[in-house]
């Protein structure tokens, strides 16, 4: 039987953690579900900690400080390979990502036998929920200009709901990722590409979230275009290199 973790990073989500603990629960019952809290102010460590003594099969990162979601994401990894997981996943817990997709894209991985699954706004079928135009605008030029310099086929590079193969994820150097937010999710997406794993998409519908508030921030977006604009200029001198690893 494939062994999922199902991870989701929280920061000030006490009204949320929840209801996204349960819709995983109710779609992948099997799975194992981890709460990476970076010690959120307002008591989103203490709600976990309660539901995990209902539920056996969820646990609780306690983090010390707020690091931002590549670190909790990368934290999370780490802990899911080391206990021998199948597929890792990630999971916001705000709302916006509809669990009920979770078992279409572990499906997906066992059908394509590819390293990535992604759940995607971007392709035929996928759709965004009450987002405003700017951040329609934002997130479709964002990831048009990823794909563009960094010679991607995928069209949600920057979606943060996706499942990885344990062994995708262990033949990336974890170590050297440093980006967040927005950045984390194009860094990894590139690294599987350029790792020879396959990528593939699932659409969903994406939903704003309704309770708390959003963690996307202009600083957040400027530092994923900007890296995004450093690893395109320095694709050809990654190419030659590996190249010459290879002899």
């Amino acid at each position: 039987m494939t062994r999922i973790a199902v991870f989701i990073p929280t920061y000030n989500e006490a009204e949320n953690i929840a209801r996204a603990v349960a819709d995983v629960r109710l779609h992948v019952p099997e799975a194992d579900v981890f709460v990476l809290d970076d010690a959120s102010p307002d008591g989103t460590g203490a709600v976990a900690d309660d539901l995990a003594t209902k539920d056996k099969k969820l646990f609780v990162v306690h983090r010390t400080e707020k690091k931002g979601l590549g670190a909790a994401y990368l934290d999370g990894f780490s802990r899911g390979l080391r206990d021998g997981y199948d597929v890792l996943i990630e999971f916001d817990a705000d709302g916006s990502h509809p669990a009920d997709v979770i078992p279409a894209l572990v499906r997906a991985l066992d059908d394509t036998h590819a390293g990535l699954a992604i759940g995607s706004r971007w392709i035929a079928g996928g759709s965004v929920v009450d987002w405003p135009r700017r951040r329609l605008f934002l997130s479709r030029g964002g990831n048009a200009y990823a794909r563009l310099m960094l010679g991607l086929t995928v069209h949600d590079s920057t979606a943060g709901f996706r499942a990885y193969r344990a062994d995708c994820l262990r033949a990336l150097t974890l170590s050297t990722v440093k980006t967040k937010g927005y950045g984390f999710q194009v860094d990894m997406t590139r690294r599987v590409d350029a790792a020879g794993f396959a990528i593939v998409e699932v659409p969903i519908a994406f939903r704003e979230r309704t309770i708390g508030e959003s963690k996307m921030s202009g600083s957040i977006i400027f530092e994923a275009m900007w890296m995004v604009t450093l690893w395109g200029l320095r694709r050809p001198f990654d190419y030659l290199q590996r190249a010459l690893s290879r002899g």
